[in-house]
């Protein structure tokens, strides 16, 4: 029967996952310097990589401690809830790729406004020489912006476990070569299993996910620092931003997906 109706639209999708992750590893399989970071190399004070991986750490444990209801009045959580479970009516209904499809494309549209907004106030931090400053706004931004995507898919954020996935989301949006291919693989154990292959306290994944930040963002934010040229870096927000909002649509694309299949 199986031959005669095709293969199962659930199995089809993962497949097509599958190959975008491919395509995601082997585009970020190397560190791409931009030519700007090499003239800006010298000037950045010794410090200020440490000052950054501070603010970010910070920014998170804050956020995740007091912060999580701020952000949440900034969209409709549960409106949100609501359109999802309509659409995973449909799609238990339908059976088919286009009802699939469908999560992926809205989760899309929240995360192309996110990075605009996160583009523009970059930009005007970035007028007026606001650099470090910036990052708990950045912070929430991205916060934001994976908040959104989980709720599309129909998944929470607030255990102990779903703050470690988001923040094992945005070292996968922002690392490169082994290292993304070691939280790719994290990533996908959990999906599979329900648990993380090994433990680590929330301190410990704040601090690393912080220092990858720091390192990732280094030129951009020394150069918003400065008024007026500031523009430049604070644009570069928006670049991660999209960067983040895409692996996050990716990989609960695919777990969405696994849940559907493990369900049958």
């Amino acid at each position: 029967m199986k031959l005669f109706f095709g293969k199962d639209p659930v199995q089809a999708e993962l497949e097509k996952i599958e190959k975008q992750e491919e395509k995601y590893l082997e585009k970020n399989r190397e560190r791409r310097e931009l030519p700007l970071n090499r003239l800006l190399q010298d000037k950045i004070p010794d410090k200020l990589q440490g000052t950054l991986e501070a603010a970010f750490a910070k920014a998170f444990s804050l956020i995740f401690e007091k912060g999580t209801g701020v952000i949440e009045k900034t969209y409709r959580k549960e409106e949100l809830e609501k359109k999802t479970l309509i659409r995973q009516y449909a799609a238990d209904v339908r059976g088919d790729r286009k009802s699939l499809k469908a999560f992926s494309r809205r989760a899309a549209g929240s995360g192309a406004g996110n990075t605009l907004i996160s583009g523009a106030a970059g930009i005007g931090m970035g007028l007026l020489g606001i650099g470090i400053p910036d990052i708990p706004l950045l912070t929430g931004m991205m916060l934001r912006s994976i908040y959104e995507a989980a709720l599309h898919y129909g998944f929470s954020y607030d255990t102990q476990e779903e703050k470690r996935f988001i923040l094992l989301l945005i070292q996968g949006a922002m690392t490169h070569g082994e290292r993304l291919e070691c939280v790719n693989g994290e990533l996908n154990f959990f999906m599979e299993h329900g648990s993380f292959s090994r433990e680590e306290e929330p301190e410990e994944i704040i601090r690393h996910t912080a220092g990858i930040l720091s390192d990732e963002l280094l030129y951009m934010k020394f150069l918003q620092g400065i008024p007026i040229a500031g523009v430049i870096g604070g644009a570069g927000d928006a670049v991660y931003m999209n960067r983040i909002s895409e692996y996050a649509r990716l990989k609960y694309h695919r777990r969405f997906c696994m849940e559907r299949q493990k369900a049958k």
